[in-house]
Order: C-alpha cells, then structure tokens, then sequence
C-alpha cells in the first residue's frame, strides 16, 4: 500500500473572544469584541460568534465594529489569559503526537500518521482531541483531518465553529473543486481579486489553468496553486520551525491617511509581536515597517539596533522613526505590518530535522484510515 500521511489542523473558535465569555459567565450568549477601545481608534483583534452575525470582524476599526453592533461588549486584550490556554492546549496536542506545528496561540498541524495512542483512525484522534480540549480548557475547537496540510486547514474552516470535517484522498479533488478560491492557502485579498478577474472563483476552475500560466501570472507560487489544486501539497508538520523573522500584519478595510490612526494600528501590532517575541524566548535587532499604499504598492523601512529588544513600546519607538520616511499621511494606507528579525538565537543555527513519511500497516482500507 502506497504511503499516506495523517494530518489534522485544529482551529479554535474565536479563541480570544471565548477565552472572554468563558471566564465571565455575563458575557456568554452576548455579542463579545476583543481589542481597542471604539473611542480611542483602536482595532478589533478577535469578536465572538454572536459579534460576527453583524458583520463585526478582526483588524476591523473598533469604531466601525461599535456601529455595527452597538450592544456589543468591547474588551481589552488580556494575552496572559490567551498565552495560559493555549499552553494547556498545546500540551494535549503533545500527549498524542511530538509532530505538533503550532501557527499561532489558537491553531497547530499536528501529525497522528504515529500517534502515542496508537489510534489508527485520524477521525478518531481528532474527536478525542476536541473532546479533551473542551474537557480541560471549557473552549470548544473545529478540526480539519486529511492526507496534507493544505487539506487539513481548508476543512478545519468548513464547519466552524464546534465542527469536525475529514476529506478523504477519494473525496480530495471533489472538496478542492468546489471550494471557493478565497480559501485557498496562500490566496489573500489582491490575489484573490487578480484570480476572479481571470475568471478563477473555485478549485474546479483553477485546476483548468496550465501551470506554466499560473507561474507567468504568479510568479513561483503558481507552482504552488496548481499543485494544491490537484491536492499535491507535500509540506511536511515541522514541529521545530527555525523562525527568522517574527511579524504581524494587518489589511484594513478602508485605506486610511489619518497618521493618528495609523500610529494606534501600530501600536496594537507592537504589542501583538512584542507578546509573541516573549513567548517565544527571542530578541531581534531589526526592526522592519511594512506598508502598502492605497494602490498596492508596498515599501518596507527597516533599522538595525546595537542591542536586542523585544519590548513592545521599543519596537514601537523604532516603527514610529520609520513611519516619518514613509508617504503615510499623504498617500492613503491599506496594510500595515511590523517584523522583527535578526534573533541571537546559537540553538536556531543546526539544520531542522526533517519528518518522513510513514507506511501505515496492511491491511487497512483507506476510508477506515481516517
């Protein structure tokens, strides 16, 4: 039997938001939105379910997001609480796999073609890891199951929230060809825009497009495209990520050319990244803004300091000298970013080990597999 991998990708449910209404009973059944205060110019960083129905969603002005939904309870951020489940969930994630590649504090790829359990059915090992991550942390998770990563994640999206949908290799090519070409991995805002222009609105149409289009359209990520619309994605879980940079990014909804508001967008990505730099033990030297104008063009401004930092009103001290050598202000802005980079980090320097795919034992179908 040919070999096959075993993939999940969990997603947790409008994690900051039911991090939220777990711990404040009041908030539960109620329109819950995380992040900067509507008066003050701030962004939403997460909104519950009950948010969403309004049209309320993430990177969102605040202000915006207040007059969608003006019975909503808006909450400052508290990551200490978001840093503390997430480590318990990314602890039942180690008790069935060390094959775990975690994206953020709310979602990770894990690999159960070798699980601790010995379950043979990934389908299985999903439902026991949802079960156990609402058993111990009260917060509810979706999960995508199937033979590659880009699968995984398109079907941990399929049935959000609460939900579990498994793609099968027989059942691959139908699910890629009906999926709308906005929830493909690597296909933001602007290229899924140049992609409808095309003609290209789902899997099924992009898998008419030769390849060597793709990569005259695309560029080297057209490779990527037409692989994965033929359900080719050979990435493998890389629970080591050698990490050379560290960033966020926001794409706004409404170019912006207020500096005031560009500077509290800022600040609130600063404190994201600073957050994420000390969870994860790193100090960087360099500090990168990234911008994109109104028109798409993008410009990067950068600086290189004589010691590490990782704190978020450093980072943000430096993002602020770099705005001044920007046109912000008298060119409309529709992304903003922050990255920090050039970690002094000896233990990064060993090459990262590399997962090989498993043969499962014979004997078994590949329906039951999964």
């Amino acid at each position: 039997m040919e070999d096959i991998r075993k993939i999940i990708h969990i997603d947790m449910d409008a994690f900051y938001a039911s991090v939220e209404q777990r711990d404040n009973p009041r908030l539960r059944g109620r329109p819950v939105i995380v992040g900067g205060d509507p008066g003050s110019r701030g962004v939403v960083a997460a909104c519950s379910y009950e948010a969403r129905k309004f049209g309320v969603h993430s990177a969102m002005p605040s202000s915006r997001a207040r007059r969608l939904c003006p019975g909503a309870v808006f909450i400052h951020p508290r990551f200490d609480a978001y840093r503390q489940a997430s480590r318990q969930i990314m602890e039942i994630f180690q008790g069935y796999t060390d094959l775990v590649e975690p994206l953020s504090l709310d979602e990770a790829f894990l690999d159960v073609t070798r699980n601790r359990e010995a379950l043979v059915s990934a389908t299985e090992t999903a439902r026991r890891l949802r079960a156990e991550i609402r058993e111990k942390t009260a917060l509810t998770a979706s999960a995508g199951v199937s033979y590659n990563k880009f699968l995984a994640k398109a079907a941990s999206d399929y049935r959000k929230p609460d939900g579990l949908t498994v793609v099968t290799p027989g059942q691959a090519q139908e699910f890629i060809d009906r999926l709308p070409i906005g929830k493909f991995f690597g296909v933001g805002r602007v290229t899924e825009q140049k992609m409808r222009s095309l003609g290209i609105t789902c899997g099924a149409e992009l898998r008419q497009v030769p390849q060597e289009r793709l990569v005259r359209l695309f560029g080297k990520v057209g490779q990527f495209f037409h692989s994965i619309a033929h359900g080719i994605d050979d990435r493998p879980v890389m629970p080591e990520r050698i990490r050379k940079s560290l960033g966020k990014e926001i794409t706004l909804i409404e170019d912006i050319d207020d500096t005031n508001e560009m500077i509290a967008l800022l600040s609130e990505l600063a404190g994201s990244v600073g957050s994420l730099l000390r969870r994860k033990g790193l100090k960087g030297r360099t500090v990168v803004l990234k911008l994109k104008y109104h028109d798409f063009q993008s410009i990067t401004r950068s600086v290189t300091l004589g010691r590490m930092l990782n704190d978020a009103e450093e980072i943000l001290d430096q993002v602020l000298l770099l705005l001044k050598e920007t046109e912000a202000g008298t060119r409309k802005v529709r992304l903003l970013g922050i990255t920090v980079s050039n970690f002094d980090r000896p233990e990064d320097s060993p090459s990262r080990p590399v997962q090989l795919l498993l043969p499962f034992c014979g004997g078994i179908g590949r329906k039951d597999m999964f």
